[in-house]
């Protein structure tokens, strides 16, 4: 069992071949969650917009929920999530909103720096993934 008491980090950025695949297929215009950014939850996002947000609670929810209310004021925002499929957050807000969820065979590496301080592009997280479709293509 992973030691959950460890100090984690939500800067992980989605493995670029994995991006660019998805990329290819809806062509995004923009990413309120980059790599040590700031911001994502304020303001309006682009019309087609790549979500991979920080996994820990709350900033997860927010994105969720900022990523609903965009999708109902007609942009595509397609998500990057853990699989959590007994959750409220699913349950309530990813299924009824959902145009389509896609479970990820296998676990995704990410990249980031690991509480050693090293640069990893190994790192599996502690749950399978999923891709969340919100609002039209």
């Amino acid at each position: 069992m992973k030691d959950r008491n460890l100090i984690h980090s939500d800067n992980w950025t989605t493995p670029k071949a994995f991006y660019d695949t998805l990329d290819a297929e809806f062509h995004f215009d923009h990413d309120p969650c980059p790599l040590n950014g700031r911001g994502g939850l304020d303001g309006e996002w682009g019309k087609r917009n790549y979500i991979n947000p920080p996994y820990s609670r709350k900033l997860k929810e927010a994105f969720v929920k900022k990523a609903i209310e965009q999708a109902k004021n007609g942009k595509l925002c397609v998500l990057l999530l853990p699989v959590s499929t007994s959750t409220v957050l699913f349950h309530d807000y990813i299924k009824p909103n959902a145009k389509e969820i896609r479970f990820i065979r296998g676990r995704i590496s990410f990249c980031g720096t690991n509480t050693k301080g090293e640069y990893v592009t190994t790192k599996k997280p502690m749950h399978d993934s999923m891709i969340i479709v919100l609002g039209d293509r």
